[in-house]
């Protein structure tokens, strides 16, 4: 009886060995090619996060001097009382606001965050955020244009200014987070 259990012990373990080894190799593959998919997926995604991170940067660098523009001339027109907030933006050509895209950032926050590296993940992080509050001031500064469209007083047209001013430095963060991105 012993000699048979030791004997049937034998066969069970030359049988269950390549067992275990054909399954530790099946996942080990497996892992190998989920890794490779997963370093191919974060590889695209930041392909796109670079073209739309160089497409804002160039949208700020482009509407910047059109908000400055807007800026000489609320500064310029500050003290005519015959020149409304409306003829100023007129004059001045309009007014731009530069779009930030995160779209393929936001993507893959939700799903593969944990394979980014933490110094894109903070920069990228700073970035939306700069989006979100260039949006809310955006919207301030024209929910305070439309509110005063016909006001021709000089302190309305130097707030006018101001908010626009502190927008301008938003954008100029942006960029500067975005160049840092760059860099590395």
């Amino acid at each position: 009886m012993k000699e048979n259990f030791k004997k049937y012990s034998i066969q069970f373990i030359k049988e269950i060995i390549p067992v275990i080894a054909g399954i530790l190799i099946a996942l080990f593959i497996e892992n190998w090619n989920s890794e490779r998919k997963d370093k191919a997926y974060i590889d695209q995604v930041f392909v796109t996060v670079n073209k739309e991170l160089k497409d804002s940067k160039d949208n700020i660098i482009t509407t910047i001097p059109r908000q400055q523009k807007l800026m000489d001339t609320l500064q310029y027109y500050a003290d005519r009382k015959d020149v409304n907030i409306l003829n100023i933006v007129i004059k001045a050509g309009g007014f731009y606001s530069p779009q930030l895209k995160t779209n393929a950032w936001k993507t893959a926050s939700t799903t593969k965050i944990d394979l980014v590296d933490y110094k894109k993940i903070n920069s990228l992080s700073k970035i939306e955020e700069i989006k979100d509050i260039l949006k809310e001031k955006n919207d301030f500064l024209m929910s305070y244009a439309y509110n005063n469209i016909n006001s021709t007083e000089k302190n309305t047209k130097i707030t006018f200014k101001m908010i626009l001013n502190d927008i301008i430095q938003n954008e100029n963060t942006a960029l500067k987070v975005i160049e840092d991105y760059e860099k590395h």
